[in-house]
């Protein structure tokens, strides 16, 4: 998701717009956007004061929650759900991705200590496979 014109030196997620700024960007009244924070769809930042601080990140979801409702038909505790979900999923993909760095760096070091076992081998000692090893049998003496 790309959010051109931001200040600059903020990020998608700085709470930088007011709530008459943010209903204006996002095409909805100011009224709306408090009831989907009373609603817990669209949750702002707030400034020392109190007052609702909108981020680009939060803009974007406003737009998103009015496709849903408007287009799509989705009521709006449809729309929460499909939030949720959405937010966790992205916490997953994120989670996925450190536990496949993190297994990558697992191969990495079992490929190195292997290499340094390897090589610490001694060198009269021969590795033999199982189906060539020579058995003794010997049979269990009687008892009578």
């Amino acid at each position: 998701m790309t959010f051109p014109g931001l200040p600059p030196g903020t990020t998608p997620d700085s709470p930088v717009f007011v709530i008459s700024v943010a209903a204006e960007l996002a095409g909805l009244h100011a009224q709306t956007l408090r009831s989907y924070d009373r609603l817990g769809l669209v949750s702002p930042g707030r400034s020392a004061g109190g007052g609702r601080r909108y981020s680009a990140r939060d803009i974007a979801l406003l737009r998103e929650v009015q496709r849903l409702s408007q287009e799509e038909g989705v009521n709006l505790a449809g729309i929460k759900r499909i939030i949720e979900l959405e937010q966790l999923v992205d916490e997953l993909r994120g989670r996925l991705d450190e536990l496949a760095h993190e297994l990558l760096a697992a191969r990495a070091a079992t490929e190195q200590a292997t290499a340094t076992v390897h090589a610490s081998y001694r060198r009269d000692l021969v590795p033999v496979e199982r189906n060539q090893a020579l058995v003794v049998w010997r049979p269990k003496p009687r008892t009578t």
